[in-house]
């Protein structure tokens, strides 16, 4: 029967991850659909193209809550369904991969930096602020979201795995699944290391808006 409910998890993880709320809230706040300007990649910083703050903001939100909730509700109530660190794992990478190929739109979607933040917050706070701090750190000082993002990808399993046992502990399933997603992440951005050894890679605050739906 565990079996069975980790099959479900996993499931409605990838579900809820294939929910690509970047096209959701800009359709819902009369935005254009961000797969139609800038990098037409559905997340935040290309949302934050349509000028509109307020909706990268949502978004980002959303896409991280979406990593978070299926981690946590495994952490929290999965003990009583026999469930354990291997669920854990298997719904973060699910929600993950959800948000990378959604189900709903077509298998194509953003890069996953705010899910995999979700999830690592999931796993642990402590975790979750030290990657996100070291994202906060390399944007502020090269004003590239990109390399900020492969940057803290990088160091998130090492910080899982050197990072204060009293915080949490190494957990082979959960480690793996850290690596897989800083790999998938580096893939993701593979058109953006490109454009950062060329230096033709946009900047924070550099990009121009691309303006609202049509009509407006």
């Amino acid at each position: 029967m565990p079996t069975v409910y980790m099959i479900a998890a996993t499931v409605a993880a990838y579900l809820i991850g294939s929910l690509s709320f970047a096209v959701i809230v800009s359709r819902v706040m009369g935005l254009s659909d961000p797969r139609s300007y800038g990098s037409k990649n559905p997340g935040a910083t290309n949302v934050l193209r349509s000028g509109s703050k307020k909706a990268a903001i949502a978004t980002l939100l959303l896409d991280a809550l979406k990593g978070w909730v299926p981690v946590v509700l495994v952490k929290w109530f999965g003990a009583d369904y026999g469930l354990g660190d291997g669920t854990v794992a298997a719904v973060g990478l699910a929600a993950f991969l959800g948000h990378l190929y959604p189900v709903f739109f077509q298998f194509k979607g953003g890069k996953g930096v705010a899910t995999a933040a979700g999830v690592l917050m999931g796993v642990s706070w402590i975790l979750g602020v030290a990657t996100l701090a070291t994202w906060v750190i390399v944007a502020f000082f090269s004003r590239y979201s990109s390399l900020a993002s492969l940057v803290a990808a990088a160091f998130a399993p090492l910080y899982y795995l050197f990072g204060d046992r009293a915080a949490w502990y190494v957990d082979k399933g959960l480690l793996v699944v850290m690596f897989a997603i800083s790999a998938l992440l580096a893939w993701r951005h593979r058109e953006n290391i490109n454009k950062l050894i060329k230096g033709t890679e946009s900047r924070l605050g550099g990009a121009k808006p691309a303006g609202k739906a049509a009509g407006k």
